[in-house]
Order: structure tokens, then sequence, then C-alpha cells
């Protein structure tokens, strides 16, 4: 896909989206969980990613599908195994992205002991954009970040609230995987996820990156 790095138009081709899961307290105690003591992950596919103003799809079979506002981390060079010193040297920039989830599915998985990947899985179900800020010109420490449904405001939320900081969450995903360039890692939603149905706009925001809309067909 295309999408602006700052003033520049380039070819983005992540390989992965690497998610944390419940790395806002908020968002733990809002789905009667604890934050965990280490990093939780899970990938989605990159069949998942749709730009800005592209249509969310909702699968006919899930009856509660919900949004996530993140912060996103795109990774400018490959890495592997590195520090926390030196993590952020790795970040191309930074962009929203919405973490789209049928919670009815992912529910059934957990209650069964299974992996929920289907659950996050679904083509359209990453949202990002609208652009990449470079890593030079934004501050990650402390966004206002929000998530609008039809004009109202589901989530509010600030990255300074994140348990895990950026340079240790790439310095502990690198321990695991390679990250490639233009990797994507959505950092973890703040409170406030719901359902969305047919026919709504979803415009996510951060402070100092832009707004990201959606429709959901």
């Amino acid at each position: 896909m295309k999408i602006m790095l700052g003033k520049k138009p380039i070819d983005f081709r992540p390989t992965k989206i690497v998610c944390l899961a419940k790395n806002y307290m908020a968002h733990a105690a809002e789905m009667n969980s604890q934050v965990p003591k280490t990093p939780r992950i899970f990938l989605k596919p990159i069949s998942s990613l749709i730009c800005n103003n592209g249509a969310v799809i909702l699968p006919a079979w899930s009856d509660r599908v919900e949004h996530e506002v993140e912060l996103a981390v795109v990774i400018g060079k490959r890495c592997r195994n590195v520090s926390e010193k030196e993590a952020m040297s790795y970040v191309l920039g930074y962009s929203i992205m919405l973490d789209i989830t049928a919670r009815d599915i992912q529910a059934k998985a957990k209650d069964a002991g299974m992996p929920w990947t289907e659950a996050k899985a679904y083509d359209t179900f990453a949202p990002f954009g609208p652009r990449i800020i470079p890593a030079v010109e934004f501050d990650p420490s402390a966004a206002g970040i929000c998530l609008k449904v039809n004009d109202k405001i589901r989530q509010e939320g600030n990255t300074r609230e994140m348990v895990f900081k950026i340079p240790f969450i790439i310095s502990h995903i690198s321990h695991i995987m390679t990250l490639e360039e233009h990797d994507i890692i959505a950092t973890g939603t703040p409170e406030g996820v719901g359902i969305i149905r047919s026919g709504d706009t979803l415009e996510a925001a951060i402070e100092g990156i832009g707004t990201l809309k959606n429709r959901v067909n």
C-alpha cells in the first residue's frame, strides 16, 4: 500500500503486525483481567491491513465486533535482540491503528482454552494511517488518543498510561522474533472498547499524528 511518510509517499510493505494485549490498566480492568507482568503479544496478518477511508467488513457469523484504537510504531530497519537503550534507533515513525476484534469469537475461544487468532485476523480488521509521522517529529510518551463512533467519543486516553513503554516493547519483541523494515507494533488500547455496526463511521485520532477515518460495512 502507498502511504505518506512525512511529506514523502512510500511503498509500505510490512511483513507482520505485532499487537500488545492489555497494555493500559483501565482497559485490563474493563476486560475483567489483570495487567500481565510481561508483555502479552499476538499477531494480525497483513491481509487484515486497510488504509485511511477504507471499509471495515463485518463477518456475518459474529454478533459482537469491537473497536480498539492504538498507537502504532513502525520499524525502520531489521531489528533482532536489541537492548532498550538502542531500541528507539530502529523506529521509522508512528501512526494509528485500529485493532478490530470479533469479541464473541474471542470469548468462545478463551472459554475453550483455544487460541483466538480468528477473532483478530479477518480481512479489514487492521485499519492503519492516515500517514506515518517520522520518529524525529513525534513524542510517543504523552500523546492524547481518542476514538469517535458517529461523532461520539468512545475511547479517550493518553500514551503516558501505557504499562510497558515503547523501548521495552521493541526490545522484548526483538528477542522473540526478528522485526523487519515497516513491521507494525500496535501498543495496546485505552479503556472504552465497544461494539461497531454496519453504517458506523470510525474516527481514530492521536495528538500529533492526525485522524484515521474508516466506515463499517
